[in-house]
């Protein structure tokens, strides 16, 4: 079975099992590691692979084919993008000052970009200027090198953005948390509707409890595809991101998706939703 996650330390974390042949009846999976905007693209394509993690941003364009799962994916509080600026722009805390301004974001259909376009509209009027797509960890250094005015970051650029000599101007995280008391839906993983979906879910479950029960046997796993990261970042991350709402995303979890995409639906920034036709909700 082809499946397509990150390599950060939250996915390969929840996948190890599978990955590595410890779940049975599971099938042997084929991996893609590739960053958000390509997982994003693939789930788009025609011939995307049968399991995947997307951005819930991502989710109204792949509704035909992918449904959504209730497990593996990432949602949460305290989780959320951060919009960082240069030190020389991010001491002043006024929000506009990026009005017109050159920002680099992860990808134009991740739940940061969605994020961050509804921030925009409530707080800046006049928009930013150009929107520059950039793998997650290329974005800081072209911040803190001056090729971008400012910078949509995800992922472990939560705890390592000080070192780069940046920002924070927003975290658009905690923005969300504060006007909906909802958690974030961040990364989604769907499967193609032609799978058994039960099973699938089943599966992933299981890996997940694994890498809970048994934390230690897939570390090794984690830092080989972490970019670098020390083990100390590398598990600041999976705590964050991986929490209930990975086993199983719940009712909070379905209202949460159901906030973001209704709102970005009536904004015109992503199409409408048949929420009847959502997924596998077992």
């Amino acid at each position: 079975m082809k499946i397509a996650f990150s390599p950060c330390p939250n996915d390969t974390f929840i996948f190890h099992a599978w990955v590595h042949g410890l779940i049975p009846g599971a099938p042997k999976l084929d991996v893609t590691y590739a960053d958000i905007d390509i997982t994003n693209s693939l789930a788009a394509s025609s011939n995307g692979p049968e399991v995947i993690k997307i951005s819930y941003a991502a989710l109204p364009w792949v509704l035909s084919e992918y449904a959504l799962l209730p497990c593996g994916g990432a949602l949460g509080k305290g989780c959320g993008p951060l919009l960082l600026t240069s030190n020389k722009v991010g001491s002043i805390k006024d929000p506009t000052l990026i009005a017109g301004k050159r920002v680099a974001v992860p990808s134009e259909r991740s739940t940061a970009y969605l994020l961050f376009r509804l921030w925009i509209a409530q707080h800046v009027p006049g928009g930013v200027g150009e929107i520059v797509v950039l793998p997650f960890h290329q974005i800081m250094p072209a911040v803190r090198d001056g090729l971008v005015d400012a910078g949509l970051v995800i992922h472990e650029a939560r705890f390592t953005y000080p070192s780069f000599g940046l920002t924070l101007l927003v975290d658009l995280g905690n923005w969300w948390e504060a006007d909906t008391n909802l958690p974030i839906p961040l990364g989604a993983i769907i499967a193609r509707r032609s799978q058994d979906l039960s099973a699938i879910a089943g599966w992933i479950r299981a890996s997940v409890k694994h890498a809970w029960t048994q934390p230690e046997v897939s570390q090794q796993y984690v830092l080989e595809h972490a970019q670098e990261l020390s083990p100390e970042v590398a598990q600041a991350h999976i705590k964050l991101y991986v929490n209930e709402f990975t086993e199983h995303i719940g009712e909070m979890g379905y209202q949460a998706v159901e906030a973001l995409l209704s709102r970005a639906a009536q904004e015109g920034l992503v199409p409408k939703v048949d929420w009847a036709a959502l997924g596998y909700q077992s």
